[in-house]
Formats: C-alpha cells, sequence, structure tokens
C-alpha cells in the first residue's frame, strides 16, 4: 500500500483495465488521500471537516468516481465509493449486464479482452482494437486479432428470450472460458 493511513482499497473494473483505488483519510491530520494503481490522484491536508466526499475520475474514458466519508458514532467512519453516479455494487451490477470479459494466454502474455455489448467495441489490455462486424446464419461475428492470432467473438441467441445473446471469444477456433472482470 502506498500509504500508511489507508482506511478503504476498491477495485474497479472498467474497460480500459482493472484500477484499484485506495483511500487514506488522516482522522487526526485531516488528510485525504487518492491513489489508483499506486499513483497519488487527489491529495487535500488538514480538512477540519473529517466528513464529506472526495471526487476524482478513473481510466481513460475519465469515468467520475467519489469516495464518501461518512461517521458512524465517536470517531468511527465509513467509507464507500461511487463510479458512474452509481454505487459501486450497483456499477458492477450494470458492468455485468452490459459487457464480457475474457482472460487469454496469447504468446505467453495475458490478454484481457472486453466486449461492450452496447457498442460492440472490443478491448485489449486497456486498448481499443479494431474491428470488423459481420452477419452470418446463426448470429454476428466481430473479427480482430492479437499478436497475429485470429478472434472472433460470436453473438448467438441463447434459444430462450430469458437468456438473451451469448457472447463466446474464438482464439484461433479455440473458446476461451469467459472471467469474472
Amino acid at each position: 500500500m502506498p500509504c500508511g493511513d489507508a482506511v478503504a482499497v476498491w477495485d474497479v473494473a472498467l474497460s480500459d483495465g482493472v484500477y484499484r483505488v485506495e483511500f487514506a483519510h488522516g482522522t487526526t491530520t485531516g488528510k485525504r488521500v487518492v491513489y489508483v494503481n499506486g499513483t497519488e490522484v487527489m491529495r487535500k491536508d488538514w480538512m477540519f471537516k473529517l466528513v464529506g466526499k472526495e471526487s476524482f475520475s478513473l481510466g481513460g474514458a475519465d469515468t467520475k468516481a467519489t469516495v464518501s466519508i461518512e461517521a458512524v458514532g465517536g470517531f468511527a467512519y465509513q467509507y464507500s465509493l461511487t463510479v458512474g453516479g452509481k454505487s459501486l455494487q450497483k456499477f458492477i451490477d450494470h458492468r455485468a449486464k452490459t459487457t464480457k470479459t475474457w482472460v487469454v494466454r496469447v504468446d505467453g502474455t495475458d490478454c484481457r479482452v472486453v466486449l461492450e455489448k452496447d457498442t460492440m467495441d472490443v478491448w485489449c489490455n486497456g486498448q481499443k482494437v479494431e474491428t470488423r462486424g459481420e452477419f452470418v446464419d446463426d448470429g454476428t461475428e466481430t473479427h480482430f486479432t492479437l499478436a497475429e492470432h485470429s478472434c472472433c467473438i460470436k453473438a448467438t441467441s441463447g434459444g430462450k428470450k430469458k437468456n438473451g445473446i451469448d457472447h463466446n471469444l474464438l482464439l484461433d477456433g479455440l473458446k476461451v472460458p469467459a472471467s469474472s472482470q
């Protein structure tokens, strides 16, 4: 941890990567510091009001995030994180519906591939990749390459309206299991 005063740590998965947010709160000094992936992004010293909110940006799209500090009695505090205007849990739930993520090993390197279902944008290790989409008999295919390897995300109907659309990543024709982040 970058700071001995860190009181809360959260991991936030965005399309361009997973970000570790750490919050340091010096209750005797009034210090408030936010670190993202170990880099200080916000600091306020000598804050006399120990409760409140601190906002900052996450990721390449500058997604707004806010740490809230609330007193819960005496000198005890509760810390919460909102991302994109939603509580962290609601943000995670929304991302689970609107994105699909795979972690695949390509030529000895782990690649985190993210599909944004609403735009069909594909990201690999934080970089948006160029894709080519096509309609096929059983759905759509989104083609791209990773380190000279052929990749395809196949979107097919799950057969039942309740199940929605299945998205599967194929690397050189082999199905890759989905990841939780």
